[in-house]
C-alpha cells in the first residue's frame, strides 16, 4: 500500500491500493478521548432505559439472555466479541443455515426485513436501534470507536476480497456513513466504498457531523431492521 500507513498492512495481501488512513497522533488521541468521554455519558444517562429493556427481554422469553456476544471482526483482522441486546429467539444463530436463502442484501452480508428469529421486543428495539447500545462497552475497551465502519462477522470476511479488506484498516465504529446513507437498503459494495470515503476523510469533525446525522434518523428509521 503506497503512501498509507503500515497500521494493517500485514493483514492485506494486496499492497497496491493507494489508500491514505489517518493515524496522526493528535486525531487518533483525539478520537479516543471523544470515544471513552461519550460512551461513559450514554451508559451513565441510559443505565433506566438498560434495565427496562432487559426486562422486558426476560419477560417474552425467560429462557434466553439479556444480551448477546458476537464474534466480529475489527482493526486488522482482530477478532472481538461484540455486544448488542438479544433480539431474536435463543436458537437464531442455529436457524441460520436454512434461512441465507432469503438473504435480501447483496454481497457478504445476511439482512431478512421479516426474519422469523425476531423477536417482538426484537422488532422494537431494532427498529430504533436500541439494539445497538450495549457496544458502548465495546467503546470503552477500546474494540470499536463511536464512528467506523461497522465490524463484520468471520464468515463474511471469509468472503472479502483485499479491496474489501480495506475497510478493516480502522477501528469499526457504532455508526458510520452506511447508517446515515440509507443503511439496509444499501448493497454490500455500496457500504465498502462509503467505508473507504470515511477511511479517505476521517476527522473529528467528520466524525461529529455522522453522529449528528445518526441521532437525527435513530428513532423510527425505515432502513433498520
Amino acid at each position: 500500500m503506497s503512501n498509507s500507513s503500515n497500521h494493517g498492512e500485514g493483514y492485506l495481501n494486496n499492497q497496491s491500493f493507494n489508500l491514505n488512513v489517518n493515524n496522526k497522533k493528535d486525531y487518533l488521541i483525539t478520537k479516543r478521548l471523544i470515544d471513552i468521554l461519550g460512551a461513559s455519558i450514554g451508559i451513565i444517562f441510559l443505565g433506566l432505559l438498560f434495565i427496562v429493556i432487559a426486562i422486558l427481554i426476560k419477560i417474552e422469553d425467560p429462557k434466553g439472555t439479556v444480551f448477546f456476544s458476537q464474534k466480529r471482526v475489527g482493526l486488522n483482522g482482530k477478532e472481538f466479541r461484540m455486544y448488542k441486546f438479544r433480539s431474536m429467539v435463543s436458537n437464531a444463530e442455529e436457524r441460520l443455515a436454512e434461512l441465507l436463502k432469503y438473504n435480501e442484501v447483496s454481497g457478504a452480508m445476511f439482512k431478512m426485513k421479516d426474519d422469523p428469529r425476531i423477536t417482538k421486543v426484537g422488532k422494537f428495539i431494532r427498529k430504533t436501534s436500541i439494539d445497538e447500545l450495549p457496544q458502548l462497552f465495546n467503546v470503552l475497551k477500546g474494540e470499536m470507536s463511536l464512528v467506523g465502519p461497522r465490524p463484520p462477522l468471520p464468515r463474511e470476511v471469509a468472503l472479502y476480497s483485499d479491496y474489501d479488506k480495506l475497510r478493516l484498516l480502522v477501528t469499526p465504529g457504532c455508526t458510520g456513513l452506511w447508517q446515515v446513507s440509507g443503511r439496509n437498503s444499501i448493497g454490500f459494495e455500496e457500504m465498502v466504498e462509503l467505508d473507504i470515503e470515511y477511511i479517505k476523510k476521517s476527522s473529528i469533525l467528520l466524525d461529529f457531523n455522522i453522529l449528528l446525522k445518526t441521532i437525527m434518523v435513530l428513532f423510527g428509521s425505515k432502513d433498520a431492521y
